[in-house]
């Protein structure tokens, strides 16, 4: 089964294609509804390389590439901006529960628009034991449907399986609802048996 997103809402359809929706309704001029694709379930990831930073340095001339980590689950967290209250408490709880939701074994990412400097002090305020990306022109964003109309990324996460398939996608992870982790730590814990 598909799940689709109209402008945040979940719409669960059947194998059938959805029908064409217009990007604009003329009739009254406003605005359709926004449709969000990225990679469904069961489909190999885009691939990427993004410049990152992490903690410790900026990442140099050496780009995260996705598919140099297959073999591992890898997790792909999109979020809107660093240093912002929502983004703050989803990449500080990553940090403070890694071990219990990923595990050393696991390569975590976190993406937004932000530069690399700016990803530099926030993974170093929070201790990050991951690297972040910086996706400034929101290509990769866009790719995995989380590129939202004014340069931020909507909160997405997805969870690849050791071939680099998509095993999981939230496309509204709720960084303040500990029922959107449990579901994250369950799905890591899938992929590793994939």
């Amino acid at each position: 089964m598909r799940s689709l997103y109209l402008i945040g809402l979940p719409l669960v359809l059947g194998a059938t294609s959805p029908p064409a929706l217009p990007a604009q309704d003329t009739s009254v001029g406003h605005p359709a509804a926004v449709l969000v694709s990225g990679p469904r379930e069961g489909q190999r990831a885009p691939d990427f390389s993004l410049p990152w930073a992490s903690k410790d340095s900026l990442g140099g001339p050496s780009w995260f590439n996705l598919s140099a980590q297959r073999g591992r689950v890898v997790v792909i967290a999109f979020y809107p901006k660093d240093f912002t209250s929502g983004c703050t408490a989803e990449m500080k709880t990553f940090a403070e529960q890694f071990a219990d939701l990923f595990g050393e074994d696991v390569v975590v990412v976190g993406i937004s628009a932000d530069s690399l400097p700016t990803h530099l002090r926030f993974a170093q305020s929070l201790t990050l034991p991951f690297r972040l990306l910086s996706d400034p022109d929101q290509s990769v964003s866009r790719k995995y449907g989380s590129a939202d109309q004014g340069g931020y990324n909507r909160r997405t996460v997805y969870v690849l399986d050791r071939k680099g398939r998509v095993s999981y996608t939230d496309l509204r992870f709720g960084a303040l609802d500990p029922k959107a982790y449990a579901s994250l730590k369950a799905a890591v814990k899938d992929a590793r048996r994939e």
